[in-house]
């Protein structure tokens, strides 16, 4: 478990992490979400006693991880992919890392099976890819069998198929009790792995929920119909709050009302409908309307390239 309350951290003039609070739950997936600049690289450090909080606290397992007895029993973390010596094997570097903790070579060869690094475990890691970088750095992670794991962006540089296996493996460690804390840009990925979010911004707290949650919140469902008779529909739909769009003569966009209330005004008005279904908004969707002005570098729209 991680729990964070009242987190504020400062550099010099600049305000990383505002007063922050919230808590991950062991035995499932928390994406932890944001723009750039929001506090998350930050906040993961104080987590993992690299940096010191301005004022607030953290606590992982119910202690201050810095003051563990045990600590890659307690956290294991990759928050910086290129942290291993280049002119070492990845072997040799787990090795040492194992050494520190009273573990043995057992355990080394474990967790290059696990991340699919055992043919290439004694081969340099100056040599390796962003890819294998990651995996290695989820074996650092990894090693001492943590009760609490934190990654932030361990899908960068990975094929689809390192996707999908970083995703089950996530899965797993959550089904087996364990708490897991995860970054990413991804959506689509997020979407897919995570069952809870905690969503930041300029260093506050935007949400702290189940996905399911922060999409509905964040917002709203829309319904499409199609009928021949679209026009006469659209006027009984009509209402002060409800808003009804429409891109083609027999589809309408209806949204304040369910697709059930949608229907059940059609078949009182003997309107015949040849589809009719909700249409919910993705994680993305829900993200880019949640921190809506909470983003550092906004771009520009692409009219000026396209003249």
């Amino acid at each position: 478990m991680i729990e964070v309350e009242n987190l504020t951290k400062r550099y010099g003039d600049t305000l990383a992490v505002h007063d922050l609070s919230f808590t991950v739950e062991p035995g499932a997936v928390t994406g932890f979400l944001g723009p750039n600049g929001a506090g998350k690289s930050t906040t993961m450090r104080m987590i993992a006693g690299l940096d010191r909080p301005t004022s607030g606290s953290v606590r992982v397992n119910g202690s201050v991880y810095r003051d563990s007895v045990a600590p890659m029993a307690e956290l294991g973390s990759l928050l910086e992919v290129r942290a291993a010596h280049t002119g070492r094997s990845a072997r040799n570097h787990l090795v040492a890392l194992a050494q520190t903790a009273g573990l043995g070579r057992r355990r080394v060869d474990e967790v290059l099976e696990l991340v699919g690094l055992q043919d290439v475990a004694a081969d340099r890691v100056g040599r390796f890819s962003l890819g294998m970088g990651q995996r290695l750095g989820i074996a650092a992670a990894l090693l001492g069998s943590p009760r609490t794991v934190v990654l932030d962006e361990p899908v960068n540089g990975l094929d689809p198929d390192g996707v999908r296996w970083i995703r089950t493996m996530l899965r797993g460690l959550a089904d087996e009790g364990r708490t897991v804390f995860v970054s990413s840009h991804l959506m689509s990925e997020m979407a897919q792995t995570a069952t809870r979010l905690v969503v930041v911004g300029r260093g506050r707290l935007i949400a702290d929920s189940t996905v399911e949650e922060f999409v509905a919140a964040s917002t709203s469902t829309s319904v499409v119909v199609r009928s021949r008779d679209a026009g006469r529909l659209r006027d009984l739909l009509r209402g002060p709050h409800v808003t009804v769009t429409s891109d083609e003569a027999d589809v309408l966009q209806v949204t304040g009302l369910s697709a059930e209330q949608v229907g059940a005004v059609a078949a009182s008005a003997g309107v015949p409908l040849s589809e009719l279904a909700a249409v919910r908004a993705s994680l993305e969707d829900a993200y880019l309307s949640a921190t809506h002005g909470e983003v550092e570098y906004a771009a520009a729209s692409t009219e000026g390239v396209r003249r």
